[in-house]
């Protein structure tokens, strides 16, 4: 039976059993494989490592494991102190979208709300969500970190907090994001953006008391919903300058 060492840094260690945390782990194992499918067998998804060593040299995911080794695994916060090439890192997004799976509503319409490119449907099953995650280029946001070991996926991310204003703080820390924060262009309903649009063009379509008291209007160019400065407006951009609030 062949054994290494495992050493997982940061974050990683969110994955790991209680006792297995910030210590040194002994690995036995039979059969030879890659050094992606050992570190998803210990229960850490592929998206969220940004560099491995192996016995002190810089390994990519294909490496296959050899008894003796010693593998030190890095999360993305542990790369930005230690300023070193990554050979699994993926090319860093020049736009960056999102697809978030049925646990993350609430932080799908936070992440429209905000501005960002977000699909979100309660229907879409795992393999749909790392088909969409790959060929559209998007950042998969989860719950599942089963669903985030799929190798379809490239750019993930495992939300930790359970909280919905939590957790758009902590998705906005982790792409440094808080300096694209553009409220108000995006449909809550579809993710489509929003365009200038008259009263006179959608009258017909507003309440009598919203006639009288509002002028400035929005719709969607995907489904065509209104939307105006209403009641709601204040609350929504009290939640907006608390979640800005973190930056």
């Amino acid at each position: 039976m062949a054994r290494v060492n495992f050493s997982f840094y940061a974050e990683l260690n969110d994955f790991l059993p209680a006792h297995k945390r910030d210590r040194k782990i002994e690995h036995f194992f039979g059969e030879r494989g890659s050094i992606k499918d050992m570190i998803e067998s210990l229960g850490v998804p592929h998206p969220e490592v940004d560099s491995i060593e192996v016995n002190g040299t810089l390994v990519d995911f294909s490496y296959i494991v050899q008894d003796g080794d010693i593998i030190n695994v890095y999360p993305i916060s542990a790369a930005k102190q230690r300023h070193i090439l990554s050979l699994v890192r993926p090319t860093p997004l020049n736009v960056i979208r999102f697809v978030l799976d049925i646990h993350l509503g609430k932080l799908a319409s936070s992440l429209r709300l905000l501005g960002f490119d977000t699909l979100y449907r309660n229907d879409y099953d795992d393999a749909e969500l790392a088909e969409i995650s790959s060929t559209q280029t998007r950042i998969l946001l989860t719950r599942d970190r089963g669903l985030l070991m799929r190798s379809a996926v490239v750019y993930g991310y495992y939300v930790r907090n359970t909280d919905p204003q939590k957790q758009i703080v902590e998705v906005l820390r982790r792409f440094d994001l808080f300096e694209l924060v553009s409220p108000f262009q995006r449909c809550l309903r579809c993710n489509s953006l929003l365009q200038p649009v008259t009263k006179q063009a959608i009258i017909g379509q507003l309440p009598e008391n919203i006639q009288r008291e509002i002028e400035e209007f929005h719709r969607c160019q995907g489904c065509a919903q209104i939307y105006w400065k209403g009641s709601h407006y204040q609350r929504l951009q009290q939640f907006i300058d608390g979640v800005l609030a973190e930056f």
